[in-house]
């Protein structure tokens, strides 16, 4: 059975399209890196599958249609993490790293003693332990970055969302966070779509790209396959060459149009 399953998936805002019939399959435990452009849609996907805009297909996580889910039970399947999160300024790390916890707890309920574990397994994986009574207005843009994806871990749903999960990271944090994602990934059987910019970081950790462009999708696969110079091209319109590394990994490299050109043409730079 697919964790992520879409058919036809259209979203329009303000009757301007968006989305345009994507269909999409994750299994349980892939990870999938969604690439594009601005603009392409990559971010509305998510939101869609998260529950939080209309559209119009069909969505369905471990089998069952979200439609008519309610909130408490999305909750329990997929945690979601935005580009810009709220971060109630005045609230602890370790309280707001709880607040992952509240599809678990009963109405008029408090938090267990297995919650609070959670929590805490979930700051050291993050090394935010010195950090639990720190308020979350007193963190830079990467600390706050490493306090989201806490709390979507404490949320332990099977599908994670993830919208540029290392935009605000330094690149050690960027490693570190991925190479955990990867982790509870192959522990816990975890299915992830991230949509990320960085197609280096894309083609090292996912497992196969889809590529979106004016809202559909264009191509899908594995690394070495999506990630070409003729393809970063057409849709990024910006030229790279594109290099394996000994490992095999995927390496995209930036290339001054200007310094191609010359270097093409037999031209010296000094």
């Amino acid at each position: 059975m697919s964790a992520i399953e879409l058919a036809d998936v259209s979203v329009a805002y303000g009757g301007v399209p968006v989305l345009r019939r994507l269909s999409m399959r994750a299994e349980t435990g892939a990870w999938i890196g969604l690439i594009g452009p601005n603009g392409a849609g990559k971010t509305t996907l998510l939101r869609s599958i998260a529950g939080l805009v209309p559209c119009s297909g069909d969505i369905r996580l471990t089998g069952m249609p979200i439609s008519g889910m309610s909130k408490r039970r999305l909750a329990q399947l997929l945690s979601h993490v935005p580009q810009r999160p709220t971060l109630p300024a005045s609230m602890t790390v370790a309280e707001y790293l709880l607040l992952g916890r509240t599809p678990y707890i009963p109405y008029l309920g408090t938090e267990s003693r297995r919650d609070l574990e959670v929590v805490a397994d979930a700051l050291r994986r993050l090394g935010l332990v010195s950090f639990a009574q720190r308020s979350l207005g007193s963190l830079s843009g990467g600390e706050a970055q490493r306090v989201v994806l806490g709390r979507a871990l404490a949320q332990q749903a099977p599908v994670l969302l993830f919208d540029e999960p290392t935009a605000a990271l330094d690149v050690g944090h960027q490693q570190q966070v991925l190479e955990l994602i990867d982790e509870l990934r192959i522990e816990r059987g975890l299915t992830v779509l991230s949509a990320m910019h960085d197609l280096a970081l894309a083609g090292q950790f996912a497992d196969r790209l889809l590529l979106l462009s004016k809202g559909q999708a264009v191509a899908e696969g594995p690394a070495r396959d999506i990630l070409t110079e003729s393809a970063i091209r057409d849709h990024y319109g910006v030229v790279v060459r594109i290099r394996e590394d000994e490992d095999g990994g995927i390496l995209v490299l930036p290339a001054r149009r200007g310094r191609l050109a010359a270097t093409t043409s037999g031209e010296r730079h000094l």
